[in-house]
């Protein structure tokens, strides 16, 4: 029995797919977002400063570009709806938690 999970577990290593971290984001991307975030909804200070602040927690700085360019008006791919709602409904938990 030992040998078999032994086995085991060498071939599941053999073709395990090597995983790289993700970079965080960036402090630029953080300016960056917090800076679109003001010029979209400029009454919002307080809510687009806990959301730059947010999205450096929540987001790697792939994702952090989509959401920048999604505030900039480009349509979102539709592989990314669902990471890009995760993302709203995480930082309004953070941001907005009564809401």
């Amino acid at each position: 029995m030992n040998k078999i999970l032994s086995s085991l577990a060498v071939a599941g290593m053999l073709f395990a797919v090597p995983v790289q971290a993700a970079t965080p984001p960036t402090a630029d991307q953080q300016a960056r977002f917090l800076k679109q975030c003001l010029t979209v909804a400029p009454e919002a200070h307080e809510l687009c400063t806990c959301k730059s602040e947010a999205i450096m927690k929540l987001v790697d700085g792939d994702f952090a570009e989509i959401i920048i360019a999604s505030m900039k008006g480009k349509p979102l791919d539709a592989k990314y709806y669902v990471p890009y709602n995760d993302y709203i409904a995480r930082s309004n938990k953070v941001c907005k938690p009564n809401y």
